[in-house]
């Protein structure tokens, strides 16, 4: 009994108990008639519920929310629908993906009424109803799904879940607001297998950008020595700055090759640029 139903019943009850001791008994009894009639018939149905009544077995109103009468004994209340957004989880164990992979998924589905009536008449137990479809289309979906998909398009495999289950439940008064995958689980030596697959494929690419700067690396060196073998002060500039770079550290001690020192004479640009100057010239003749 819901307390405003019990407050004004209480105040029948207490009206009809002072008529009886003022010896007004007809009165008395009449008022007493009307708090136990309060009783059975003043319901309330909060703002998310919906009661579904049948008159003599036959369906009469759905009610709420706020205050409703329905008629003692040949009314009867045969349902109350919550029609909030109602959360129910489900798993497949042990599924058999379309590559013959078995998984073990987690999923929860987010749902409410729309249709009270439907849903109290149409079939028992709605609740568990929407429990068992979504199961059975969670098994289905992973049966025609390859694991790479299952694993790596969740949000294609969620809207796909949830269009099958409003579909089958749509006859019920249910409405499907989403479904989510939470978890994807896969045989340990399958996990490990495909952890040295993607090992694999990372030390490829890696070898394949490896190669790739080493070919443009060689490419530049090429490129270098025609410059050094055409411009012989490019290649005395090039032998001094070698010489820079490793005179920078102090506290070491350094070897330097003769042919070295002999190249940072300052006349040897010249004396290479001379001998290049009559080698051509001897040819020309």
């Amino acid at each position: 009994m819901n307390p405003i139903t019990a407050l004004v019943t209480i105040v029948f009850a207490a009206i009809a108990v002072l008529l009886f001791l003022m010896q007004q008994f007809p009165a008395a009894i009449g008022v007493g008639i009307l708090a136990v009639l309060t009783a059975y018939s003043l319901k309330v149905a909060n703002n998310w519920e919906r009661f579904v009544i049948l008159r003599a077995g036959k369906l009469s109103s759905v009610k709420g929310p706020g205050l409703f009468v329905i008629i003692p004994i040949i009314d009867s209340i045969t349902a109350v629908i919550d029609e909030r957004i109602q959360t129910t989880g489900f798993n497949a164990e042990q599924a058999l993906t379309r590559d013959t992979v078995p998984v073990n998924v987690d999923a929860i589905v987010f749902w409410h009424v729309h249709d009270a009536q439907r849903a109290a008449l149409n079939i028992t137990d709605y609740r568990g109803a929407v429990e068992r479809v979504a199961q059975t289309s969670l098994r289905e979906m992973i049966g025609s799904s390859m694991l790479s998909a299952l694993l790596s398009e969740r949000k294609a495999a969620d809207e796909l879940l949830r269009s099958e289950i409003a579909r089958k439940t749509a006859d019920w008064g249910i409405s499907v607001n989403s479904v989510e995958i939470r978890d994807v689980a896969i045989p340990v030596a399958l996990q490990d297998a495909m952890s040295r697959q993607a090992q694999a494929e990372r030390e490829k690419e890696a070898r394949v950008i490896l190669g790739s700067a080493e070919a443009e690396i060689a490419a530049k060196f090429v490129e270098a020595a025609r410059t050094y073998g055409s411009d012989p002060a490019a290649l005395h500039l090039r032998a001094m700055n070698i010489i820079y770079e490793t005179t920078k550290e102090r506290g070491a001690t350094i070897l330097i090759p003769t042919s070295m020192v002999d190249s940072m004479s300052v006349a040897l640009p010249s004396a290479l640029q001379a001998a290049q100057a009559q080698g051509q010239g001897t040819t020309g003749t």
